[in-house]
């Protein structure tokens, strides 16, 4: 094969069809005093409003703490602490298990959110963050004419009525002509999907919520818990803040 002919490795996002994987092998494809890039992961890289998440790999004796993640072009870097390993180097994968677990709760519950802002006042998405700690998370909507603090109970009410119900949250990926054929698939203000992106990623609670993703979730609502609202706030005319977390943390 040729330099020309040859096919770039991108890194296997082990994350995507399972969230709940917590431990992989893996091998080093590149290494740098940036970081190195596996063969495959499961730590899930900065992006979508999810911070990257934490953890460590692990050869022999040697170890090294996983600080950042970050995905460009197919390829994942692991920022570590450190001297990296070398290139070709048999690694084993731990992702700091309860972070992981707080973001998949909180990510969910901002798509129930999502669900149930737009059945009940059929506003788009214009933002959303997880907090770094796990302890928060914030949604942006567009929503004129409408004061966020009057609706601010109902809203907390429905949420935690729908993550009650137990609802099935489905991952699966649909081509992108298919996946566009459902109205409603995009949920934010602007499509922020990019053109060369073919197959789409769909995360699906079932009978609330229906969204092109890239990120973590849980399998049930019900293991979201309670919610509450911290914080409501109208961002000037059109645009409404949530900020939200979880009753119980753990």
């Amino acid at each position: 094969m040729t330099t020309r002919q040859k096919v770039e490795m991108k890194t296997e996002q082990l994350y995507k069809f399972d969230s709940y994987r917590r431990t992989f092998d893996g091998v080093v494809q590149e290494s740098s005093p940036s970081g190195v890039i596996l063969d495959q992961t499961a730590f899930y890289p900065n992006g979508g409003g999810q911070p990257n998440d934490r953890g460590a790999l692990q050869a022999g004796s040697d170890r090294w703490l996983v600080s950042n993640v970050e995905l460009d072009h197919g390829k994942i870097t692991h920022a570590i602490e450190g001297i990296p390993p070398k290139t070709g180097t048999k690694v084993r994968g731990s992702v700091d298990w309860d972070l992981r677990f707080r973001y998949m709760r909180l990510h969910t519950a901002l798509h129930a959110l999502s669900g149930v802002v737009w059945s009940g006042w059929g506003a788009d998405v214009t933002g959303s963050h997880i907090a770094k700690t796990g302890d928060r998370a914030r949604m942006d909507f567009a929503l004129e004419g409408i004061r966020i603090n009057t609706i601010r109970q109902e809203i907390e009410d429905k949420l935690n009525e729908e993550l009650a119900v137990s609802r099935e949250v489905k991952v699966y990926s649909l081509p992108r002509a298919e996946a566009f054929a459902f109205p409603d698939l995009i949920r934010t203000h602007v499509n922020l999907l990019p053109k060369d992106i073919q197959d789409v990623r769909i995360v699906d609670i079932v009978d609330l919520d229906r969204q092109a993703d890239g990120g973590t979730h849980v399998a049930n609502t019900s293991e979201v818990g309670r919610v509450q609202i911290l914080n409501a706030v109208n961002k000037g005319r059109i645009n409404r803040r949530l900020e939200i977390s979880l009753v119980d943390t753990s």
